[in-house]
């Protein structure tokens, strides 16, 4: 009974599951223009789950940046970013998921590009812009 007891262990920690490690990515600046689809930033979003930024742009506000990802259409996706500042980069942590009244709702499969605006602490200036995820 010692030896399957200790099998049993053996497996139950060889199937446990793994986080996954993050990725950190500068993504690419753009030019700001066509923004695709503008989200409004969702923290109550259900089921979130981490997505890159692609791309990001500056705003017209000194303490803001618009990030740029792809996600579906907003009546059935919604985003929440979060900042973490440092002097030399803004590091964003950009989640998708479902919005509340969207749960149960049928949905087509469609790719956007959407934009989010996201504010900061501090003026971007020359700060690098990363996204984690």
């Amino acid at each position: 009974m010692r030896w399957f007891g200790s099998a049993l262990l053996a497996l139950a920690v060889w199937c446990a599951p793994v986080a996954a490690a993050e990725t950190t990515v500068a993504p690419p600046e753009r030019p700001p223009g066509d923004p695709g689809v503008v989200f409004v930033d969702n923290p109550a979003i259900v089921d979130p789950r981490p997505v890159p930024v692609d791309s990001w742009s500056r705003v017209p506000n000194p303490n803001a940046v618009a990030v740029h990802f792809t996600t579906g259409t907003p009546e059935c996706y919604g985003v929440h970013a979060t900042v973490q500042e440092t002097p030399d980069t803004v590091t964003v942590r950009l989640q998708s998921g479902t919005p509340p009244e969207a749960v149960g709702r049928m949905c087509i499969m469609i790719a956007l590009d959407g934009t989010l605006e996201v504010p900061l602490a501090s003026p971007l200036g020359d700060r690098r812009v990363l996204s984690v995820y």
